[in-house]
């Protein structure tokens, strides 16, 4: 076959234009307390005897939860603006809520519009599970112990809202629903990452239940990463 130079200019053009029309970058980062920590009462389950056999220490309140050298827990990062105007498909795969020690775990969650949510009762117990938005449709379902798994959809994206159990009033959840698959939650190692992310120019969020938000600005020109890190402050008086 002979070699033509301009059809293989051509090729490796186009190559290169598909190579950069799928390239994808990430945002990562920690997120630190800084201040003094306020000294939170623990969870008190005595009204149960049930939830109290289930913890042989006080179980921490998990408004505030924090890593070696405060990182912090429970903080929510998503992308707030700069994505392409698209539809994402919600994922097959369902998120869970466990229903376990007479906590919701976890604490805090994302998924998107469309995905199921699995709620398990591991305790054994009678729980319910009462989801609290605006957006979406409220409701309240009973999941007595004979009752291992039960499932539910929100449709709508919507932002951050409680699910609380009406049978143990220390038990609550947050869940918030995206129209995109951009976001995270910490663990107590305080870090997180957001993968996939086109080049263009985003706002960062992360969100937390008592200290609200904090935003930063980054921009993605490949498949780089970049770090966007957060701190929050002890409140005022």
């Amino acid at each position: 076959m002979r070699f033509e130079p301009k059809r293989f200019c051509t090729i490796l053009a186009a190559a290169a234009l598909l190579g950069g029309l799928t390239q994808a970058g990430q945002v990562q980062g920690t997120i630190k307390y800084e201040g003094k920590v306020p000294s939170l009462k623990p969870l008190a389950m005595d009204a149960d005897p049930g939830c109290a056999k289930k913890h042989k220490e006080p179980v921490p309140n998990e408004a505030l939860v924090l890593g070696t050298g405060n990182t912090m827990a429970n903080i929510f990062v998503r992308v707030t603006t700069g994505l392409p105007d698209k539809a994402y498909p919600a994922p097959s795969a369902p998120v869970e809520i466990d229903q376990d020690g007479c906590r919701y775990r976890p604490h805090v969650l994302g998924m998107m519009a469309g995905q199921k949510l699995k709620f398990v009762n591991s305790d054994g117990l009678l729980h319910n599970v009462h989801a609290l938005p605006k957006v979406n449709k409220e409701f309240n379902m009973a999941m007595p112990a004979s009752r291992a798994q039960a499932e539910a959809t929100f449709d709508k994206p919507e932002e951050m809202f409680v699910i609380k159990c009406d049978v143990h009033p220390w038990m609550g959840a947050w869940v918030a629903v995206m129209k995109h698959p951009f976001f995270d939650v910490t663990e107590k190692d305080g870090k997180y990452t957001i993968k996939d992310l086109p080049p263009g120019s985003y706002e960062i969020e992360a969100w937390h239940e008592k200290l609200k938000t904090k935003t930063a600005k980054v921009t993605i020109k490949g498949d780089e990463t970049a770090t966007v890190d957060f701190t929050f402050t002890a409140p005022g008086p």
